[in-house]
């Protein structure tokens, strides 16, 4: 399987943070800071930047985010924040 040359990666806002936190059904994941939260990430994106794949940092709002995985019949996880960074990915490709 080939390597992705892209890759989008859920981000967040501080403003949006917390509410993201207390929406999710794995909220007690991320830490419980956003300052903790975007320097995990931040180096996650550095090590993948360096392995030659481009990191797109997508946006995820709470309510958006939510109400896409009702539509979706997805649970609020991981899982379902990666498959939102992707198909945003997909949907800016053919635009």
């Amino acid at each position: 399987m080939d390597r992705p040359r892209r890759v989008g990666r859920p981000w967040y806002v501080p403003e949006q943070y917390e509410a993201l936190r207390t929406s999710l059904v794995d909220g007690g994941k991320p830490p419980p800071e956003y300052e903790m939260w975007s320097v995990a990430t931040e180096r996650v994106e550095r090590k993948v930047r360096r392995s030659g794949v481009e990191v797109v940092r997508v946006p995820i709002e709470a309510d958006v985010f939510t109400a896409w995985c009702e539509r979706a019949g997805l649970s609020r996880d991981a899982l379902a924040r990666a498959r939102f960074a992707a198909v945003a990915l997909e949907v800016e490709a053919m635009t």
